[in-house]
């Protein structure tokens, strides 16, 4: 009922940047809190940021100060700027969108990969 698509992953050189972005569709009525996370090649997914329905950014220390999550709330749509890439930011991200305190929705994911 509640779909999500990423795009803009890709191959960047360390020290690039790339850009994210996640639409939300389906039977959505309202605004609700989004987020972003990534998860590495024999890793755990984690948390790398989140936006309130209102606004409030939420990061993980090993992005802060390199990545900007934002939004568009009309179209319930999440941004992640990424800049200052490192090789440890490889990793594939997936878009999370939080229908309720229990009901979650996750993206496909899409890859990103930091490489000289």
């Amino acid at each position: 009922q509640v779909q999500l698509v990423e795009s803009g992953g890709g191959l960047v050189q360390p020290g690039g940047s790339l850009r994210l972005s996640c639409a939300a569709s389906g039977s959505i009525f309202g605004v609700y809190d989004m987020g972003w996370y990534r998860q590495a090649p024999g890793k755990q997914r984690e948390l790398v940021a989140t936006i309130t329905s209102g606004g409030r950014t939420n990061y993980a220390d090993s992005v802060k100060g390199r990545f900007t999550i934002s939004r568009a709330n009309a179209k319930n749509t999440v941004y992640l700027q990424m800049n200052s890439l490192k090789f440890e930011d490889t990793a594939v991200y997936y878009c999370n969108f939080e229908l309720t305190s229990t009901i979650h929705y996750w993206g496909q994911g899409t890859q990103v990969t930091v490489s000289s």
